[in-house]
């Protein structure tokens, strides 16, 4: 019973990591990356797709991003799209491919940057932490309820408190990690 709380909270720990690490991933760094664009979504034949689903995404260049959609007819929807995106980047439109330069980033964008890459990890923090809470109290019902001793419910709190400092300190390094890369000119 103990075992499955602990395996369980650790499961849901680490999908918080995976998707912080997807958050960064939208956070742009001067560099193109393909994975800028994985939050944006098209309507495609009355649909929200994901733009990587309807066309290929290369980065020829280290500041330019192309993307080449399987359907001609979708290039429309795709520029709207990246210029209603908070990326802050202009399509350019050749009919065949869109073309999106990656522009130097400005000291004061660097910073904004660095406080959404901050945010993004306290909300990871705020959810390993949520996390934390329900295990516990998953732990104390059924230590009411007879099924594990007080000694287990301690053991078992200890160790949901040892997962929770770990994938905390993981986070602080991520984020970390993200804006000395934001930061670096």
């Amino acid at each position: 019973m103990l075992n499955s709380i602990k395996i369980e909270a650790e499961k849901k720990m680490k999908k918080s990591i995976l998707n912080l690490k997807n958050d960064f991933a939208s956070i742009r760094t001067g560099r193109a990356n393909p994975s800028l664009l994985d939050k944006i979504t098209i309507e495609y034949y009355g649909t929200l797709t994901p733009l990587n689903q309807i066309a290929n995404i290369s980065a020829p260049e280290p500041r330019m991003l192309v993307i080449q959609p399987w359907d001609a007819k979708s290039l429309g929807d795709i520029e709207k799209a990246i210029v209603k995106s908070d990326l802050g980047l202009n399509p350019s439109n050749d009919g065949k491919i869109i073309r999106l330069i990656i522009p130097q980033l400005t000291e004061e964008r660097r910073k904004e940057l660095s406080k959404l890459a901050k945010k993004y990890g306290e909300e990871a923090k705020i959810a390993i932490r949520n996390i934390r809470r329900d295990s516990n109290d998953e732990l104390k019902k059924q230590e009411k309820d007879g099924i594990i001793t007080e000694d287990n419910l301690r053991q078992g709190q200890d160790e949901i408190q040892k997962l929770t400092d770990k994938y905390i300190k993981e986070i602080d390094i991520l984020v970390e990690k993200k804006v000395n890369e934001i930061m670096e000119v």
